[in-house]
């Protein structure tokens, strides 16, 4: 192919900066109002691991018991910082791929403030003691309807852009951001009416939630953190993706597979005994796409290694799809019905699965993609590539301590459960040093994030540095971020557009 067909034009060159002004207050409002959304979440989870360990913990305050602490403190992860960060990847990825401006800001911004007001009411609600109880679905009843109008008047405009796009094809990107801009309400809607709405047994909504909790994460952040990979990765390094067939297969069976799974938790709940067994086995299926997809970016960013090095971007993006792979195995050990799922299904073992795919896997994508859309949209450079270093540090390891303390502590105190000649506080003390490093793993996560938060405002600010050149970890600088970026905008299906 003439090499003069990859040369960008000052046309494309226009529109990027014209999608980019459109969406800057979008994507900075849901970046930077999800960060301190993160530090809350960060803040509550601290405190509910202490409680675990000691009990007495803030005891003189009553109402900050450790169920409701522990509940404000995953809805803020999930609907704080977890969905307003997808938020802001699918907008600008969006409008990118599609060439499409942003012609709703008002409506967006509209909308994204009232998620934030209904939010702060559902976690204060929550505190207060007006929970439902049921897990990631907490917040009061009052909450979710006002939630899915936001989430529709804020994503309904990247539907259109999609459908008014010039170009045949949708590349793979695109296929993951709109499946989970379709699969979320409709899982969220279902649970809601099914658990609230309707008069149903109990054991039906236990099902419905366990169902729900396993379906949010792999058919919402899991999609969104796959297709935004993607993009970054073959971007970035301006390579095509290693196997484009592969991605097309681990969508689909992450499509048929993954409405299947959560039920394994009420294995010997009085249900038809196949179900368990059959989201287990889900389950299983899906470590296939997942880490397929995972070792699909790792070796598209490996293409490139120079570029890996220095660029922030890829190295929060491969630590995010290592992260994958260890979701995609925890997934099956955790799940196996018999012997492993008896000690895990009551111990803090699924508390360590969530946080390593919400905020490890997930997360790691969603700074990769802030650290490469933020320059972009603001027009200016991150202040300190040594920030940006300590944000990657103390978030690896913070999350990674977290994780493998709750899912080894989780089965330690499995084991204890099944000692049932021997007190509880035998029990409680098996998992006390996995508590306190929990604790300590997410005060290093909030020094984290503070940097981070303070990063974002600054930029949002407009106070980044002036500068051609983008900020690497490592020393020294390549081309422009603002400009030429590795065209491979006019490859064949096997690659992914560089808008």
């Amino acid at each position: 192919m003439p090499s003069a067909l990859y040369q960008t034009s000052d046309q494309d060159i226009a529109l990027r900066a014209a999608i980019d002004r459109s969406t800057r207050h979008p994507v900075m409002f849901f970046f930077t109002s999800g960060s301190a959304w993160l530090a809350v979440s960060i803040i509550l989870g601290i405190l509910p691991a202490i409680k675990m360990g000691y009990p007495e913990f803030l005891s003189a305050w009553g109402f900050l018991n450790y169920g409701r602490l522990f509940s404000a403190h995953m809805n803020a992860l999930v609907y704080g910082w977890g969905m307003q960060a997808a938020f802001a990847a699918i907008i600008w990825l969006m409008a990118r791929m599609s060439r499409k401006t942003c012609t709703a800001v008002g409506v967006i911004l509209t909308a994204g403030h009232v998620w934030n007001f209904a939010l702060s009411l559902g976690i204060i609600g929550i505190l207060c003691g007006y929970g439902t109880g049921v897990p990631l679905m907490e917040l009061p009843v009052f909450v979710w309807p006002v939630l899915l109008v936001c989430y529709i008047l804020i994503v309904i405009w990247s539907f259109i852009q999609f459908r008014v796009r010039q170009q045949e094809h949708v590349y793979i990107t695109q296929w993951y951001i709109l499946a989970a801009m379709i699969w979320f309400p409709w899982i969220y809607l279902t649970a809601n009416v099914l658990v609230f709405c309707m008069d149903g047994h109990p054991l039906m909504a236990a099902g419905v939630n366990a169902w729900f909790h396993s379906t949010l994460v792999y058919l919402f952040f899991v999609p969104v953190g796959l297709g935004t990979a993607y993009y970054l990765s073959s971007k970035v390094t301006g390579r095509s993706v290693f196997s484009y067939r592969l991605t097309q297969l681990g969508f689909w069976i992450l499509a048929i597979a993954g409405p299947w799974t959560g039920l394994q938790k009420l294995t010997g709940a009085p249900i038809p005994f196949f179900m368990p067994y059959l989201s287990a086995a889900a389950t299983a299926v899906l470590f296939i796409p997942l880490a397929a997809a995972a070792m699909n970016n790792i070796q598209t960013m490996l293409s490139n290694r120079e570029t890996l090095v220095g660029s922030p971007s890829l190295r929060f993006n491969l630590a995010g799809m290592f992260a994958m792979i260890l979701v995609a195995a925890a997934g099956v050990i955790l799940n196996i019905p018999g012997y492993s799922l008896n000690l895990t299904q009551f111990s803090i073992s699924g508390y360590g699965f969530d946080v390593l795919a919400i905020y490890g896997s997930f997360s790691l994508v969603m700074f990769a993609a802030a650290y490469f859309i933020v320059p972009r949209v603001t027009l200016r450079e991150w202040v300190s590539r040594r920030v940006i270093g300590l944000h990657f540090l103390f978030t690896c390891y913070g999350v990674g301590a977290i994780a493998a303390a709750a899912i080894f502590g989780g089965l330690l105190q499995g084991q204890g459960m099944e000692m049932w000649r021997e007190p509880w506080r035998v029990v409680g003390a098996l998992g006390n040093p996995y508590f306190v490093l929990v604790s300590i793993a997410w005060c290093f996560i909030l020094f984290a994030n503070l940097f981070f938060f303070t990063h974002l405002t600054l930029m949002w600010l407009r106070l980044g540095r002036r500068s051609s050149h983008p900020t690497l970890l490592a020393h020294g600088h390549s081309s422009s971020p603002h400009g030429e970026e590795g065209d491979i905008d006019n490859a064949g299906p096997g690659h992914l557009p560089v808008h």
